[in-house]
């Protein structure tokens, strides 16, 4: 992955949405757009969840915008994830 310096601009992006959404505005969302163009399912029955991935500390305050840390990388959908 490292090497193929296109793919991991796109994993990097697949990380970011734009604007500053805190966590209480993506509690009431069921998916956000990212930077990398495809949408990640949001969901929050116990605590948020990215994908299905939990996040596990929220709006951590940045120059540029707000951090929720998650606890495993995201991994880009494959082709045919995305035509569904």
């Amino acid at each position: 992955m490292l090497k193929d310096i296109p793919r991991l601009k796109k994993l990097l992006a697949y990380h970011v949405a734009p604007g500053k959404l805190l966590a209480a505005d993506v509690m009431k969302l069921s998916s956000v757009k990212t930077l990398q163009g495809q949408n990640v399912a949001i969901t929050s029955d116990r605590g948020i969840k990215v994908n299905d991935v939990r996040v596990i500390k929220i709006n951590i305050a940045c120059d540029n915008g707000v951090i929720h840390v998650i606890d495993t990388v995201l991994t880009l959908p494959t082709a045919k994830s995305t035509a569904s």
